[in-house]
């Protein structure tokens, strides 16, 4: 029995704190913050045993459930802040709780037990918050902490780089390069949203090709969840067909003035915070970083050094006690020059080419909460963001090899400009979410919103691709002037209730249109959970997903403007088993169908699935037709331990997986993210208050390559393909042991880590693919990243 909106329970609120012993995890809610807000879920028990009939309610809000026989209660639809509960037992006088923070999007999922009569004069208690999957996330769901993007050895402070340590994800072909591969996925089909605000890339020295890049804009410092989504995601997403990754930026101090000084991978930052408003109504909190490195050295080893800057902000203000707003920014500028150099390594590639790259992208949202009674929410979001690139490539053996002993300048001077942009592109989003909680439908989530794109591309390739999958060089040259503003529109409505018993379902449905394609879609989404004990559940799920190709590929030539939105299956289906407040284990198994993806239309074997992850747009823009089709499965296991009260923390996981797409020639073949297995650990270890150690080990099957054509490439002095063999060849295994120190201490009274470690600790030479060096005019080996040292600082003031 429910009884929301109660309010009479102040009123009979005990003078005195009473024993409670409270057991508070935060788990995501539905893995989507539609409404912004989160909930208060548990259990009430006395003496070991279910308490019916309890009043459970937030003082501050008079929100309020009653326990069923089972003792369970739920209170949906709490705005995220700190709120103390009030116990009201059938005979016993009212008592209240320890805070219980509510975090947007997550459930405060709280175990209560009933103290003994004469116990009523002991202290409140309640242990610190885990996390652990909820009833509405039926499948591959995994919320990471602020501390394991903070903390954790390899990641480098860097939101992306940590996730690829998660089941289904996989670090890519390049360590300087943070993209998500999420099982079998091409690094294109991940969608990014911050504070509900759809950012399209989330990385510095990123092209519009591609949707990763080298170090996040995020600032580590200020996030509080990061919510990760690897396959069966609810209908409230669209225009994705891999994955979802949501970030939730922490608020400032709504108490007082605090700053935080930063050191680390993306450079070195300030953290200032405050209080916004009387009786602490709001906050405000801002980052910005600038990396160091041109201060020190004009070259890092790539014939030069990347020089970028970062601001993020956030202001949060509660206009009363049911409307809350709050604006959101997140920029980066960045740029570097690339290429040769007096000490370059002539077999490399990079020493034949001079490039010069400079990006500008900021993304700014408004959101306006607004609570309906106590059972319903709203959020209405407008985002508006903006990208810039320019970009030159010049070609520096193009018209052959300079004689010995000519100058860098002049070698530079007698180049070839292969590829020159000056783009934007921009998109303007108004959204509406409504969730409401209806007696006999359940949860209730509607939503629509309509983006309106800026494009204006400036793009010349003046002697097209030398990709090594067309036989002749010099194909598909093309001069891009480009101005368009079409639209996008997008609805959803999504229902979560028990059926039966154990049984709980979440049904959806989600409409979209795409302006410039003449398309539109109507797919849905279904997501099963039966919990066949308090702590082991069997969860399936099933959803169809569109994506739009990116308009850069849309308009590079006349024929890819008949280009359709392609489409993915995704069935999911796995066991949970949580056998404590910290503590999780799941196996998953999965397939991901495609169907209509992007496909040379030129080179029967080439699927646009197999390209993303690379700097090297010119390469990966091609004629292309809606052909291919694709087909990604395996299966996961992972097991994890939350940070908490203990000394170690960590998570492991393992996945077994086979990824296959076709051409036009609809020939399945291994597909260029095709692992065969991942590996991963990573973990901490608390040695005393003043020393943490972290570590993290990847371990991967080979990736596919495919094998030269021999007398084509040494006839052309460039790397051309066997078709005939395309992903036929395997990489050795990938494995990168990395690992960290940190030291904690105090400095005037103020706290201050300093931590030293290494990326791939063991040096080893792992392979990042096979490239043809052009001076030598004959087959090479690339390598990945080895030992890179990592210092950092993290000063709170």
């Amino acid at each position: 029995m429910s009884t929301a909106g109660r309010t009479s329970a102040r009123g009979r609120l005990a003078p005195a704190f009473a024993a409670l012993w409270l057991t508070a995890s935060a788990l995501p809610l539905h893995a989507q913050d539609t409404g912004g807000v989160g909930a208060v879920r548990g259990q009430v028990t006395g003496s070991g045993d279910a308490a019916p009939d309890v009043a459970v309610c937030i003082i501050a809000t008079g929100q309020c459930d009653v326990t069923g026989a089972d003792g369970r209660f739920a209170i949906d639809g709490v705005r995220a802040g700190a709120y103390r509960l009030e116990i009201l037992a059938p005979g016993r006088p009212g008592f209240q709780s320890q805070e219980v923070e509510v975090r947007a999007g997550l459930d405060a999922v709280v175990e209560v037990e009933l103290p003994a009569l004469e116990a009523f004069e002991q202290t409140v208690t309640v242990t610190a918050p885990a996390q652990r999957i909820p009833e509405e996330i039926k499948n591959s769901g995994f919320l990471v902490s602020a501390s394991d993007v903070a903390d954790s050895a390899g990641a480098l402070q860097d939101v992306s780089r940590y996730v690829q340590s998660l089941p289904g994800a996989v670090i890519g072909t390049d360590d300087f390069r943070n993209d998500l591969i999420v099982r079998g996925g091409s690094p294109l089909e991940n969608l990014y949203v911050v504070d509900n605000i759809d950012i399209p890339n989330i990385n510095t020295f990123a092209t519009f090709a591609s949707a990763g890049g080298t170090v996040s804009m995020l600032d580590a410092a200020l996030i509080q969840d990061v919510t990760f989504l690897a396959g069966g995601f609810s209908a409230a997403y669209g225009n994705r067909t891999s994955s979802v990754l949501q970030v939730t930026q922490r608020e400032g101090s709504r108490t007082a003035l605090a700053g935080r000084a930063t050191l680390g991978f993306a450079g070195a930052g300030v953290v200032a915070e405050g209080p916004l408003g009387r009786a602490g109504r709001g906050s405000w909190i801002a980052s910005a970083r600038r990396s160091f490195l041109d201060l020190v050295t004009d070259d890092v080893g790539i014939g030069g050094v990347p020089v970028l800057y970062t601001v993020n902000g956030k202001v949060v203000y509660d206009m009363s006690p049911r409307d809350r707003v709050w604006l959101v920014n997140v920029s980066g500028f960045d740029e570097i020059r690339l290429g040769l150099t007096g000490d370059s390594d002539p077999s490399d590639e990079l020493s034949n080419l001079d490039i010069r790259y400079d990006g500008r992208r900021s993304a700014t949202g408004f959101n306006w909460q607004r609570l309906f009674g106590s059972r319903s929410v709203g959020l209405l979001g407008v985002t508006y963001s903006r990208a810039t690139v320019n970009q030159r490539v010049a070609d520096l053996i193009r018209n052959g090899i300079p004689p010995s002993g000519t100058s860098v300048e002049d070698q530079i001077a007698a180049g070839t400009v292969v590829f020159e942009e000056g783009s934007t592109e921009s998109e303007t989003t108004v959204k509406y979410d409504l969730t409401t909680w209806l007696p006999l439908v359940g949860k209730l989530q509607a939503g629509a919103s309509v983006k309106r794109f800026g494009v204006r591309y400036d793009t010349a390739s003046p002697f097209g691709s030398d990709s090594p999958y067309f036989p002749d060089p010099d194909v598909n040259p093309f001069r891009l002037d480009e101005r368009i503003s079409p639209t996008a529109f997008g609805s959803y409505l999504q229902g979560t209730r028990p059926v039966a018993g154990r049984l709980s379902a979440t049904l959806g449905l989600r409409f979209d249109r795409y302006e410039y394609l003449g398309a539109s879609r109507v797919t849905p989404r279904v997501g099963l959970d039966y919990a066949v004990t308090d702590r082991v559940s069997l969860r399936a799920s099933y959803g169809r997903y569109v994506q739009q190709p990116f308009f850069v590929f849309l308009t590079a030539y006349p024929e890819n403007r008949g280009l359709e939105p392609f489409e993915a299956d995704h069935y999911v289906a796995g066991v949970a088993w949580a056998p404590g407040a910290r503590t999780r284990f799941t196996a998953e198994a999965y397939r991901k169908e495609y169907r209509d993806y992007p496909v040379s239309s030129q080179v029967p074997s080439l699927s646009l699935a197999n390209v993303g992850d690379t700097f090297a747009v010119r390469d990966i823009v091609f004629p292309m037709v809606s052909a291919g089709r694709g087909r990604a499965e395996g299966v996961e296991l992972f097991a994890e331990r939350k940070a908490g009260a203990g000394r170690w923390h960590g998570q492991a996981n393992l996945a077994l997986s086979r990824v296959r797409h076709a051409g036009l020639d609809g020939v399945l073949r291994p597909g260029s993210f095709d692992y065969p297995f991942v590996a991963n650990v990573v973990g901490g270890l608390r040695l005393s208050r003043e020393w943490d150690v972290s570590m993290r080990l990847a371990w991967l099957g080979g990736r596919p390559f495919t094998p030269f054509d021999e007398a084509r490439s040494v006839a052309q002095r460039r790397a051309v393909y066997d078709l005939a063999q395309v992903n036929a060849g395997r990489a050795p295994d990938y494995v990168r042991l990395d690992l960290r120190v940190d030291r904690h201490f105090e400095l005037a009274g103020r706290g201050v880590t300093v931590f030293a470690g290494a990326q791939n600790v063991t040096n080893r030479r792992n392979v990042a693919g096979y490239s043809w060096d052009r001076r030598q005019n004959r087959a090479r080996v690339s390598e990945q990243l080895g030992l890179f040292p990592i210092l950092g600082l993290d000063w709170r003031f």
